[in-house]
């Protein structure tokens, strides 16, 4: 491996968590169960007992987004363990809050009261039920754009997720995104998705929460990076003076991911490697960048196809 070749790491987003997650590692490895020992005394639940055996709290974006950090920062501490280190790091939405914990700037302490909070203020402004999803397969993102402006005047709509550029997500006010779809379809749009999720995150309705998150965040201590982070919502590097500003907007403004995989190939990034449950951002890599070399762990068999491979 010539020194060109640097590696990121892309932390999950809400929708990840399944129940179990990561149990055959907390069992086996000490760093991980440190971890969510450690998560739990700071959240005064057994986050561990929920993880395994409370599926209906676990979907409740209050302990959602603490237990999937938890679970993507035991991981990457046990990678580190083994020799395996980001040179970047990036996650999508919540995953943003692991990538802060791996690059230094946030602690682990810190991030997991905080993304509790976020969770709870995302969920209060956003209730189940206030609002829809819907991905728009394979059109390009300026219609999108457009379609969302003029189906404005019904209420919020907006892009929310920019995943891959054949698969953008909208978001908002019922009528609003039904106007939308209703735009794209009349223009000969084929695929559209409503999606499962709890709210309408990434659109201009979490106002009141990115509010809340703003005040919270006065009270956070953010120290400098030790390597380089891509913001969700620039798709560039964060500086340590826009930490705040960036984690208030980034509730309501849209996910960038294509943009910033782009950003770290441009970095000299070759290898991806998504930590913590699930692979969707794996899946998003594989259609970005067909030649990219993308894995992800999430239990003992994929931390052993890694360790195997490394």
């Amino acid at each position: 491996m010539g020194n060109m070749t640097k590696t990121a790491f892309l932390f999950s987003g809400q929708g990840a968590q399944k129940l179990g997650m990561a149990y055959d590692l907390y069992e086996q490895f000490d760093v991980v169960k440190e971890t969510f020992d450690r998560a739990s005394v700071l959240l005064g639940d057994d986050l561990r007992f929920l993880i395994d055996h409370d599926e209906e709290k676990l979907n409740e974006t209050k302990y959602t987004q603490p237990a999937i950090l938890t679970t993507s920062v035991a991981i990457s501490r046990l990678l580190e363990e083994n020799n395996i280190h980001p040179d970047v790091v990036a996650g999508l939405s919540l995953g943003e809050y692991s990538a802060l914990v791996i690059s230094g700037a946030l602690t682990f302490d810190d991030a997991i009261q905080l993304v509790a909070k976020r969770g709870q203020y995302m969920s209060e402004a956003a209730p189940t039920g206030s609002g829809k999803m819907v991905a728009i397969m394979n059109t390009d993102a300026g219609r999108i754009e457009s379609a969302c402006q003029k189906a404005s005047e019904f209420g919020i709509v907006s892009p929310a997720n920019y995943n891959t550029p054949g698969q953008i997500v909208i978001g908002g006010e019922v009528k609003a995104v039904d106007t939308a779809v209703e735009i794209l379809k009349a223009e000969g749009v084929k695929k559209m998705i409503e999606l499962k999720v709890s709210g309408p995150f990434h659109t201009a309705i979490l106002k009141p929460a990115s509010d809340r998150l703003k005040v919270e965040l006065e009270n956070v201590e953010f120290s400098t990076f030790d390597l380089p982070l891509i913001s969700n919502t620039t798709a560039q590097v964060m500086h340590e003076d826009e930490i705040r500003s960036l984690l208030t907007r980034q509730v309501m403004e849209p996910v960038r991911f294509y943009e910033s995989i782009e950003t770290m190939k441009n970095l000299g990034v070759d290898r991806f490697i998504e930590v913590g449950p699930g692979k969707v951002l794996s899946g998003f890599i594989k259609r970005i960048d067909k030649a990219a070399k993308f894995t992800n762990v999430e239990d003992l068999p994929s931390l052993k196809t890694l360790l195997e491979n490394k």
